[in-house]
């Protein structure tokens, strides 16, 4: 209940009122890719006054979940579809299509002021799964590790549980964030914290981590050598005509991809 009325805090509505209204588009997903569909609504709906496009963010998941069900135009999704959820949606009719936007690298962040630079992917593993509980015993100052993890829901989650926690799951000792914001908010104010978040969340208010001795940058989520880069996607039902090709044409067009780099992630065009 906690996570759907988080979630439900997140929804954004840039719906303009009071106008006719020449066409429509709702978009719906991941968190992650929240800050870019921002600017990019904006961006759109200021240069097309007579289209009305509602946003909401519940994780991409949720993005999917809608897109299935067909209460959605675009799901974003910071993860791609699994077989079963493109099984579903054929099932339903739908024929979902993915369309990448930009390119992510999922950061190991803690509190500021922790001296640890580095850890591993075995590390971060023993970390998140609960067999490491200690900083000492990862080269910081003695004190208990503090775990933050987005929840199930998230694309970002997957992320994490695919390319760090492979086969562990995660601690049950693990504060469950229902939102990047969320996350970056309790590793600001807890010095034994450590969390994960896309790149284009981390601020000077917590530190990212080197992984593996690879620094998560632009460059090394956009070559693959950062150890957790993934692409951020939206999924559409078809091939995009009408307004949903445009607004799709425009994610992918100069303009739209400066709104990915704005927004802190990584560029495909």
């Amino acid at each position: 209940m906690k996570a759907k009325l988080l979630a439900l805090a997140a929804v954004l509505t840039l719906a303009l009122t009071g106008s006719a209204w020449a066409g429509s588009l709702t978009i719906k997903g991941s968190t992650t890719v929240l800050p870019i569909m921002q600017r990019a609504v904006e961006a759109y709906m200021k240069a097309h006054p007579d289209m009305k496009i509602d946003l909401s963010a519940g994780g991409s998941g949720e993005g999917i979940k809608a897109l299935i069900d067909g209460t959605t135009d675009i799901a974003m999704a910071s993860r791609e579809m699994k077989d079963k959820e493109i099984e579903l949606a054929k099932s339903k009719g739908e024929d979902p299509k993915m369309i990448i936007i930009a390119r992510d690298a999922v950061c190991a962040i803690v509190n500021p002021n922790n001296p640890v630079q580095n850890l591993t992917v075995d590390q971060l593993q023993g970390i998140f799964s609960g067999k490491i509980t200690d900083w000492k015993d990862v080269g910081g100052n003695p004190g208990r590790i503090a775990v933050i993890s987005r929840d199930s829901s998230s694309g970002t989650f997957e992320t994490w549980q695919e390319h760090v926690l492979k086969k562990e799951k995660v601690s049950p000792m693990a504060l469950m964030q229902a939102s990047s914001g969320a996350v970056m908010e309790s590793v600001s104010k807890n010095k034994y914290a450590i969390a994960y978040d896309g790149l284009g969340y981390v601020t000077k208010d917590v530190k990212a981590l080197k992984v593996n001795g690879v620094t998560p940058s632009e460059a090394t989520a956009r070559d693959g050598s950062y150890p957790v880069s993934r692409s951020l996607q939206i999924y559409v039902n078809g091939e995009p005509k009408g307004e949903l090709k445009g607004f799709v044409d425009y994610l992918l067009s100069p303009a739209g991809q400066k709104d990915v780099k704005e927004a802190g992630y990584v560029t495909v065009k």
